[in-house]
Protein backbone atom coordinates (compact mmCIF):
# COMPACT_ATOMS: atom_id res chain seq x y z
CA UNK A 1 0.00 0.00 0.00
CA UNK A 2 2.99 2.18 0.64
CA UNK A 3 4.54 1.80 -2.85
CA UNK A 4 1.27 2.16 -4.27
CA UNK A 5 1.00 5.33 -2.06
CA UNK A 6 4.34 6.73 -3.75
CA UNK A 7 3.61 5.91 -6.93
CA UNK A 8 0.88 7.94 -7.21
CA UNK A 9 2.75 11.26 -5.68
CA UNK A 10 5.21 10.07 -8.36
CA UNK A 11 2.78 9.85 -10.87
CA UNK A 12 -0.01 12.27 -10.66
CA UNK A 13 1.60 15.40 -7.53
CA UNK A 14 4.83 15.94 -8.76
CA UNK A 15 3.95 16.08 -12.23
CA UNK A 16 1.21 18.53 -11.02
CA UNK A 17 3.84 20.26 -8.96
CA UNK A 18 6.19 21.16 -11.87
CA UNK A 19 3.18 22.02 -14.19
CA UNK A 20 2.45 24.80 -11.37
CA UNK A 21 5.94 25.95 -10.80
CA UNK A 22 6.05 25.98 -15.15
CA UNK A 23 2.76 28.12 -15.45
CA UNK A 24 4.30 30.31 -12.51
CA UNK A 25 7.31 31.35 -14.05
CA UNK A 26 6.14 32.05 -17.33
CA UNK A 27 4.17 35.58 -17.37
CA UNK A 28 2.51 37.26 -20.53
CA UNK A 29 2.81 41.34 -20.47
CA UNK A 30 1.32 43.51 -22.90
CA UNK A 31 4.31 45.62 -25.06
CA UNK A 32 3.17 49.32 -25.82
CA UNK A 33 5.73 50.84 -28.23
CA UNK A 34 6.28 54.71 -28.42
CA UNK A 35 8.04 56.61 -30.67
CA UNK A 36 10.05 59.53 -29.00
CA UNK A 37 11.10 62.64 -30.76
CA UNK A 38 13.23 64.80 -28.62
CA UNK A 39 15.61 67.53 -28.95
CA UNK A 40 18.91 66.07 -27.35
CA UNK A 41 20.80 69.65 -27.15
CA UNK A 42 19.45 72.79 -26.03
CA UNK A 43 21.44 74.91 -28.11
CA UNK A 44 20.19 72.65 -31.22
CA UNK A 45 17.09 72.60 -33.11
CA UNK A 46 18.01 69.17 -34.37
CA UNK A 47 15.47 66.59 -33.36
CA UNK A 48 16.28 62.61 -32.60
CA UNK A 49 14.13 59.92 -32.52
CA UNK A 50 14.15 56.48 -30.64
CA UNK A 51 11.82 53.66 -30.22
CA UNK A 52 10.64 52.87 -26.49
CA UNK A 53 8.64 50.60 -24.56
CA UNK A 54 6.19 49.82 -21.99
CA UNK A 55 5.96 46.85 -20.60
CA UNK A 56 2.96 45.97 -18.45
CA UNK A 57 2.90 43.19 -16.39
CA UNK A 58 1.16 41.59 -13.84
CA UNK A 59 2.52 43.64 -10.55
CA UNK A 60 4.31 46.16 -12.33
CA UNK A 61 5.80 48.09 -16.06
CA UNK A 62 8.84 48.73 -17.28
CA UNK A 63 9.78 52.05 -19.49
CA UNK A 64 13.09 52.09 -21.54
CA UNK A 65 14.84 52.85 -24.73
CA UNK A 66 14.09 49.50 -27.01
CA UNK A 67 17.25 50.08 -29.16
CA UNK A 68 19.27 46.94 -27.32
CA UNK A 69 16.24 44.60 -26.67
CA UNK A 70 15.21 45.14 -30.15
CA UNK A 71 18.82 43.07 -31.04
CA UNK A 72 18.57 40.62 -28.55
CA UNK A 73 18.95 37.78 -31.29
CA UNK A 74 22.11 39.32 -32.69
CA UNK A 75 23.65 39.55 -29.48
CA UNK A 76 22.89 35.88 -28.55
CA UNK A 77 24.12 34.90 -31.82
CA UNK A 78 27.72 36.55 -31.05
CA UNK A 79 28.11 35.45 -27.59
CA UNK A 80 27.33 31.79 -28.52
CA UNK A 81 29.88 31.70 -31.16
CA UNK A 82 32.34 33.79 -28.77
CA UNK A 83 31.87 30.84 -26.12
CA UNK A 84 31.55 28.01 -28.48
CA UNK A 85 35.04 29.26 -30.58
CA UNK A 86 36.66 30.88 -27.05
CA UNK A 87 37.55 33.59 -29.10
CA UNK A 88 36.63 37.90 -28.62
CA UNK A 89 34.16 39.51 -30.95
CA UNK A 90 33.57 43.21 -30.06
CA UNK A 91 29.83 43.15 -30.38
CA UNK A 92 29.70 47.23 -29.77
CA UNK A 93 30.99 47.43 -33.44
CA UNK A 94 28.40 45.15 -34.51
CA UNK A 95 25.02 47.22 -32.68
CA UNK A 96 23.34 50.27 -32.25
CA UNK A 97 23.86 51.68 -28.64
CA UNK A 98 21.07 53.12 -26.92
CA UNK A 99 19.89 57.02 -25.95
CA UNK A 100 19.11 55.97 -22.73
CA UNK A 101 20.27 53.41 -20.69
CA UNK A 102 17.59 53.84 -17.42
CA UNK A 103 14.83 51.78 -16.90
CA UNK A 104 11.63 52.98 -15.20
CA UNK A 105 9.56 50.39 -12.82
CA UNK A 106 6.35 51.32 -11.49
CA UNK A 107 5.02 48.79 -9.08
CA UNK A 108 1.57 48.25 -9.07
CA UNK A 109 -0.86 48.99 -7.12
CA UNK A 110 1.06 51.38 -5.08
CA UNK A 111 2.33 53.12 -8.34
CA UNK A 112 5.75 53.39 -6.45
CA UNK A 113 8.49 54.65 -9.26
CA UNK A 114 12.00 53.46 -9.61
CA UNK A 115 14.46 55.05 -11.55
CA UNK A 116 17.41 51.84 -12.19
CA UNK A 117 20.65 52.53 -13.91
CA UNK A 118 23.83 51.19 -14.22
CA UNK A 119 26.87 52.81 -12.49
CA UNK A 120 30.23 51.08 -13.82
CA UNK A 121 29.08 47.62 -12.86
CA UNK A 122 26.16 48.09 -10.55
CA UNK A 123 22.96 48.30 -11.38
CA UNK A 124 21.54 51.29 -8.61
CA UNK A 125 18.15 52.93 -7.99
CA UNK A 126 16.03 55.14 -6.27
CA UNK A 127 12.02 55.41 -5.33
CA UNK A 128 10.03 58.04 -5.98
CA UNK A 129 6.25 58.17 -5.08
CA UNK A 130 5.39 61.29 -7.81
CA UNK A 131 1.65 62.47 -8.10
CA UNK A 132 0.83 64.33 -10.65
CA UNK A 133 -2.26 67.00 -10.85
CA UNK A 134 -3.25 66.18 -13.76
CA UNK A 135 -6.24 68.76 -15.58
CA UNK A 136 -8.48 66.34 -17.37
CA UNK A 137 -10.05 68.69 -20.23
CA UNK A 138 -13.48 68.45 -22.77
CA UNK A 139 -11.26 68.35 -26.04
CA UNK A 140 -10.86 64.99 -27.82
CA UNK A 141 -9.13 63.76 -30.41
CA UNK A 142 -8.51 60.72 -32.75
CA UNK A 143 -4.88 59.86 -32.51
CA UNK A 144 -4.34 57.11 -35.05
CA UNK A 145 -7.10 54.02 -34.15
CA UNK A 146 -7.28 55.60 -31.16
CA UNK A 147 -10.35 58.00 -29.41
CA UNK A 148 -8.47 60.21 -26.72
CA UNK A 149 -9.00 62.77 -24.27
CA UNK A 150 -6.70 65.94 -23.27
CA UNK A 151 -5.02 66.18 -20.06
CA UNK A 152 -2.47 68.80 -18.57
CA UNK A 153 0.05 68.83 -15.88
CA UNK A 154 3.19 70.36 -14.80
CA UNK A 155 6.40 68.35 -14.08
CA UNK A 156 10.18 68.54 -13.97
CA UNK A 157 9.91 72.22 -14.74
CA UNK A 158 7.94 71.51 -18.12
CA UNK A 159 4.19 71.86 -18.72
CA UNK A 160 2.98 68.58 -19.98
CA UNK A 161 -0.14 68.06 -22.33
CA UNK A 162 -1.53 64.22 -22.73
CA UNK A 163 -3.84 62.48 -24.42
CA UNK A 164 -5.02 59.41 -23.24
CA UNK A 165 -7.89 56.51 -23.98
CA UNK A 166 -10.14 54.77 -21.93
CA UNK A 167 -10.15 52.45 -24.79
CA UNK A 168 -6.92 51.03 -23.01
CA UNK A 169 -7.81 50.20 -19.73
CA UNK A 170 -4.09 50.94 -18.80
CA UNK A 171 -3.75 54.23 -16.06
CA UNK A 172 0.07 54.06 -17.18
CA UNK A 173 2.24 55.91 -19.74
CA UNK A 174 5.76 56.07 -21.26
CA UNK A 175 8.31 57.56 -19.05
CA UNK A 176 7.44 58.34 -15.37
CA UNK A 177 4.06 59.52 -16.24
CA UNK A 178 1.01 57.59 -14.66
CA UNK A 179 -2.43 58.50 -13.14
CA UNK A 180 -5.09 58.99 -16.26
CA UNK A 181 -8.24 57.41 -17.02
CA UNK A 182 -6.78 55.28 -19.58
CA UNK A 183 -3.39 54.58 -21.13
CA UNK A 184 -1.60 57.55 -22.13
CA UNK A 185 -1.14 57.79 -26.49
CA UNK A 186 0.49 60.46 -26.79
CA UNK A 187 2.69 63.19 -24.24
CA UNK A 188 4.63 66.38 -24.79
CA UNK A 189 5.86 69.34 -23.18
CA UNK A 190 4.75 72.79 -24.12
CA UNK A 191 8.48 73.67 -26.10
CA UNK A 192 8.34 70.21 -27.91
CA UNK A 193 11.96 69.05 -26.30
CA UNK A 194 10.33 65.68 -25.33
CA UNK A 195 7.22 63.81 -27.19
CA UNK A 196 6.04 60.11 -27.04
CA UNK A 197 3.24 58.82 -29.62
CA UNK A 198 1.88 55.59 -29.24
CA UNK A 199 2.91 53.56 -32.36
CA UNK A 200 1.75 49.91 -32.01
CA UNK A 201 1.73 47.27 -29.12
CA UNK A 202 1.71 43.49 -29.25
CA UNK A 203 1.25 40.31 -26.68
CA UNK A 204 4.66 39.15 -25.18
CA UNK A 205 3.88 35.79 -24.08
CA UNK A 206 6.96 34.28 -21.65
CA UNK A 207 7.63 37.56 -20.61
CA UNK A 208 11.11 37.86 -19.18
CA UNK A 209 12.27 40.98 -16.68
CA UNK A 210 15.70 41.33 -18.18
CA UNK A 211 17.23 40.22 -22.20
CA UNK A 212 19.12 37.89 -23.22
CA UNK A 213 22.60 40.81 -22.71
CA UNK A 214 21.37 41.34 -19.39
CA UNK A 215 21.37 37.79 -18.73
CA UNK A 216 24.53 37.16 -19.67
CA UNK A 217 26.49 40.07 -18.16
CA UNK A 218 25.02 38.75 -15.20
CA UNK A 219 26.65 35.52 -15.60
CA UNK A 220 29.94 36.58 -16.23
CA UNK A 221 29.73 39.05 -13.40
CA UNK A 222 27.53 42.10 -13.90
CA UNK A 223 24.77 41.72 -11.60
CA UNK A 224 21.09 42.52 -12.51
CA UNK A 225 20.43 42.70 -8.49
CA UNK A 226 19.18 46.73 -8.03
CA UNK A 227 20.67 48.29 -5.06
CA UNK A 228 18.24 50.79 -3.78
CA UNK A 229 19.97 53.96 -2.67
CA UNK A 230 18.67 57.78 -1.57
CA UNK A 231 17.93 59.83 -4.71
CA UNK A 232 21.07 62.64 -3.59
CA UNK A 233 23.10 59.88 -3.61
CA UNK A 234 22.22 58.27 -6.87
CA UNK A 235 22.85 61.41 -8.35
CA UNK A 236 26.10 62.64 -7.10
CA UNK A 237 27.32 58.62 -8.12
CA UNK A 238 26.25 59.22 -11.64
CA UNK A 239 28.24 62.17 -11.64
CA UNK A 240 31.10 60.93 -10.84
CA UNK A 241 30.52 58.23 -13.01
CA UNK A 242 30.35 60.37 -16.14
CA UNK A 243 33.64 62.33 -15.20
CA UNK A 244 35.14 58.97 -15.12
CA UNK A 245 33.34 56.33 -16.60
CA UNK A 246 36.25 53.63 -16.58
CA UNK A 247 37.51 54.69 -12.69
CA UNK A 248 36.49 51.70 -11.60
CA UNK A 249 37.75 49.37 -13.87
CA UNK A 250 41.18 50.98 -13.60
CA UNK A 251 41.30 49.65 -10.07
CA UNK A 252 40.43 46.45 -10.59
CA UNK A 253 42.47 45.07 -14.29
CA UNK A 254 46.38 45.34 -13.15
CA UNK A 255 48.47 47.43 -14.94
CA UNK A 256 50.88 44.29 -16.31
CA UNK A 257 47.23 42.69 -18.00
CA UNK A 258 46.60 46.15 -20.20
CA UNK A 259 49.18 44.69 -22.89
CA UNK A 260 47.73 41.30 -23.19
CA UNK A 261 46.25 40.75 -26.17
CA UNK A 262 41.94 39.61 -25.69
CA UNK A 263 41.28 35.91 -27.16
CA UNK A 264 41.77 35.07 -30.52
CA UNK A 265 42.01 38.91 -30.96
CA UNK A 266 45.09 41.67 -31.79
CA UNK A 267 42.87 44.14 -29.31
CA UNK A 268 44.71 44.55 -26.32
CA UNK A 269 42.86 44.69 -22.91
CA UNK A 270 43.89 48.38 -22.72
CA UNK A 271 42.68 48.95 -25.83
CA UNK A 272 39.09 47.36 -25.30
CA UNK A 273 38.94 49.55 -22.31
CA UNK A 274 39.80 52.88 -24.33
CA UNK A 275 37.28 51.70 -26.76
CA UNK A 276 34.79 51.48 -24.29
CA UNK A 277 35.61 55.38 -22.37
CA UNK A 278 35.50 56.46 -25.62
CA UNK A 279 31.99 54.91 -26.41
CA UNK A 280 30.46 56.04 -22.29
CA UNK A 281 31.69 59.76 -23.08
CA UNK A 282 30.12 59.94 -26.51
CA UNK A 283 27.10 58.71 -24.93
CA UNK A 284 27.01 61.06 -22.39
CA UNK A 285 28.33 64.01 -24.27
CA UNK A 286 25.29 63.22 -26.75
CA UNK A 287 22.77 65.11 -24.53
CA UNK A 288 22.69 67.88 -22.06
CA UNK A 289 18.40 68.71 -22.36
CA UNK A 290 16.91 66.28 -19.74
CA UNK A 291 13.37 65.52 -19.62
CA UNK A 292 13.23 67.22 -15.72
CA UNK A 293 14.61 70.24 -15.67
CA UNK A 294 14.11 71.05 -12.14
CA UNK A 295 13.94 68.10 -9.20
CA UNK A 296 10.30 66.79 -8.64
CA UNK A 297 8.96 67.53 -5.49
CA UNK A 298 7.95 64.29 -4.04
CA UNK A 299 4.29 64.39 -2.64
CA UNK A 300 4.70 61.73 0.09
CA UNK A 301 2.15 59.13 0.97
CA UNK A 302 0.79 59.51 5.15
Amino acid sequence: MKSLKKLVIKLVILPLLLLGLMASAQETANRFFYELTYKPKKDSARLDKVMTTLDIARDKSIYQDFTLPAQDSIIKTSVEEMEKTKTFKDISKMIKWPKFSYKIYKAYPAMTEMYVDRISRNLFAYEENIKFDWKILADKEKIGTYNTQKATTEFGGRQWTAWFSTDIPFQDGPYKFYGLPGLIVKIEDSEKNYSWLLSGNKTVKDWKEFTYAEEVNAKYGISNEKKTIAKEKFEKSYAAFKQDPMAEARTQIPQNMLSMKMPGSDLTIGEMLKNREKMLNDFFKSTDNPIEVVQTTEKKKK
